[in-house]
């Protein structure tokens, strides 16, 4: 482990700043995991997909099919849907102190949804490359919305997913899209101002030292902690993906994402490419700011490989997108946070 090591002659990417909210708390934790990669738990920088210009888009290219063997795609059972949104209420390794954001619990618990089977999007007849709204199915509930205040049409930031995890309660975004956990909500399976499953606030926020320090987008991946609501963590309401470590780059993917501009998800399935070491590609029209955290969901084993961001922060067209490679390093930082949260 240690620093991703990459040409200095990469591109920068281009940055967006959308003003997320006016008084952001700081959150900043320092941790080493053992091993030669160095990572901390600590607050991101604020932006939503990178900003866009009329380049061509780059053709992924893939370096070798997908697994053929299928596998259960989650580890705990998904919901069906309620008709009202819930209220949502309001760490690092044992020798370094952790901090982290904190509310009181929210008013009046609504009712929670009764966990029903796992089941995925059938994408057998899904044209390759192809961009819609997705279905509300259970693999969609775990996908939601970050918002910055009031859960409302048009004030959503980025997107996350909810990660398989001993709490049941962590979050996989890309670390570029939130500073701080303050005043931050996640809303799975949002669309058209509902909160279906309910809402939880976001108490803190995880990345490396890569990123933290030096804003390497070989490691733009952030792992969030959510509090309680109305006394049930995200994971079981929703249910979670797991974690895709060192999976090929030749990939197919389900890609979800929120844009900003829109109050439903977006799906598209294609296989991924290799934009270099550390970076994976993938075309997938359409994909705006605000999907920046969207998660890639692999159809042959159900584990979440990717998270829109990384090279030009997820990419500056709307059709191409991009994510770091997940290996040890978001293998370390996950593990470390499972250790620690609460």
């Amino acid at each position: 482990m240690g620093q991703h090591r990459r040409p200095t002659s990469r591109r920068r990417r281009s940055l967006l700043g959308p003003t997320l909210f006016t008084a952001l708390s700081a959150v900043v934790v320092a941790a080493v995991v053992t091993g030669t990669h160095g990572l901390s738990l600590s607050d991101a920088t604020a932006a939503g997909k990178a900003a866009r210009s009329s380049r061509a888009a780059v053709a992924p290219a893939a370096t070798g099919p997908a697994s053929e063997a299928p596998a259960a795609p989650a580890p705990v059972d998904a919901p069906a849907p309620t008709d009202s949104p819930s209220a949502a209420p309001a760490d690092s390794p044992a020798d370094s102190p952790t901090d982290s954001a904190s509310a009181d619990p929210g008013s009046a618990p609504a009712a929670t949804p009764t966990p029903s089977a796992p089941a995925t999007p059938d994408t057998r007849g899904a044209v390759l490359g192809t961009t819609a709204t997705a279905a509300a199915t259970p693999e969609a509930a775990t996908v939601g919305a970050l918002f910055s205040g009031t859960v409302a049409a048009g004030n959503h930031f980025c997107t996350a997913s909810v990660l398989h995890s001993p709490g049941g309660n962590l979050l996989l975004t890309a670390a570029h899209c939130l500073s701080s956990a303050g005043g931050v909500t996640f809303v799975p399976g949002y669309r058209d101002g509902s909160a279906p499953y309910g809402s939880w606030q976001v108490t803190a926020v995880h990345t490396t030292t890569g990123w933290s320090q030096k804003g390497d987008q070989d490691e733009d991946f952030a792992v969030l902690e959510t509090a309680p609501s109305n006394g049930r963590n995200v994971e079981d309401v929703v249910g979670g993906n797991r974690l895709g470590a060192d999976e090929p780059f030749g990939a197919t993917v389900r890609l979800y994402g929120y844009p900003g501009d829109a109050e439903e998800p977006l799906l598209c399935t294609n296989t991924t490419g290799r934009q270099s070491t550390y970076q994976r590609v993938i075309d997938c029209p359409a994909y705006p700011s605000g999907t920046s955290g969207g998660p890639w969901i692999n159809v042959a084993t159900g584990d979440v490989v990717g998270a829109i961001g990384g090279y030009q922060q997820g990419g500056d067209t709307d059709d191409v997108s991009y994510s770091a490679y997940f290996d040890h390093t978001i293998a370390g930082l996950v593990s470390q946070v499972e250790g620690t949260s609460s």
